[in-house]
């Protein structure tokens, strides 16, 4: 493998750091054959390239690095003290490579690959562990990676690459995104069991216009929904608290800090009474979420397929 100079220069300074990665990383599978072999032919036929394209991607190597990597002797070459160094890296980083495809491979295996899946914290009690569980008889080893969150942080997330699916109220509506409805879910006023309205099974929302509310935070599809709620119902609700979490909420009001819109609780809480509301119409809708054109691997659109087939039925009864 002759030696030859290049007129072509090496990567000035200015240009390394943004050059580098796209010189050496084509070329990194090359230089480790070559140098475990010691020998040119035996790599290139390793490698299945002729011994001429090995030996020029060789020589340009050293020449983009301005470093010798190999001393050359007939048709064998051994590695310099740099190259032995670089060899220490250039296998990490091979090793590394192998490893991402590896993962990336068993993520999509149609059995056992992985699926991201979010979804709002009022749904992590009863309805996703009954939906996968329902799910996993037909394909017991898919995995999940489940992420409880409110649903713009989902959202964001979703278009991050960070899931491939998410349960979702309100039903987005963005034009990057495939959103559908699936079910939905009755809201009810919840109040604490010695409040004035404690005895009556059904209220209008008006009649608790000069209640204090406790809330979720701005941002949760269900604080837009109580305020939008309330809007209907001709007032502005006065919010005394605001948390993360429908259960947190219910807690506050059984402690008889407020009342609340909320949806139905797993398990009934002692401390509350959970009142139907008859005008305006108090619900949710429940959908499901992904981005538009982003392919999917199999086991993520075998849950999807699962998912679109629960549409009217996906919450408990």
């Amino acid at each position: 493998m002759a030696h030859q100079h290049s007129s072509q220069p090496r990567l000035s300074p200015s240009s390394y750091e943004e050059d580098i990665r796209a010189v050496l990383a084509p070329r990194l599978a090359y230089f480790e054959a070559v140098a475990r072999h010691e020998h040119v032919t035996r790599a290139a036929h390793e490698l299945g390239v002729p011994q001429s394209t090995l030996s020029r991607a060789m020589v340009r190597l050293e020449q983009d690095l301005g470093v010798a990597l190999f001393a050359r002797k007939g048709r064998t070459v051994s590695l310099t003290p740099a190259g032995r160094t670089f060899l220490g890296s250039a296998e990490r980083a091979l090793a590394e490579v192998e490893k991402a495809a590896d993962s990336v491979r068993a993520d999509a295996d149609p059995t056992a690959g992985k699926v991201a899946f979010g979804f709002l914290h009022t749904m992590g009690s009863e309805t996703v562990p009954a939906l996968i569980r329902a799910f996993r008889a037909d394909h017991p080893r898919v995995r999940f990676q489940l992420v409880q969150n409110y649903g713009e942080a989902m959202i964001e997330r979703l278009r991050a690459g960070g899931l491939d699916l998410c349960l979702t109220s309100p039903v987005p509506d963005a034009p990057d995104l495939v959103a559908l409805r699936l079910d939905e879910q009755r809201l009810r006023l919840v109040v604490p069991d010695d409040h004035r309205l404690a005895t009556r099974r059904r209220i209008r929302l008006a009649e608790a216009a000069d209640e204090t509310f406790v809330t979720l935070e701005p941002g949760y599809g269900l604080r837009r929904i109580t305020d939008d709620l309330c809007a209907e119902a001709g007032f502005v609700p006065r919010v005394a608290f605001e948390g993360e979490e429908a259960e947190t909420l219910r807690g506050l009001v059984a402690a008889g800090l407020g009342v609340a819109l909320l949806p139905p609780p797993a398990v009934a809480r002692p401390g509350v009474v959970e009142l139907t509301v008859t005008a305006p119409r108090a619900a949710r809708e429940i959908g499901v979420a992904w981005l538009d054109g982003h392919p999917d691997t199999p086991p993520v659109a075998a849950f999807k397929k699962f998912l679109l087939s629960r549409r009217g039925h996906l919450l408990p009864e």
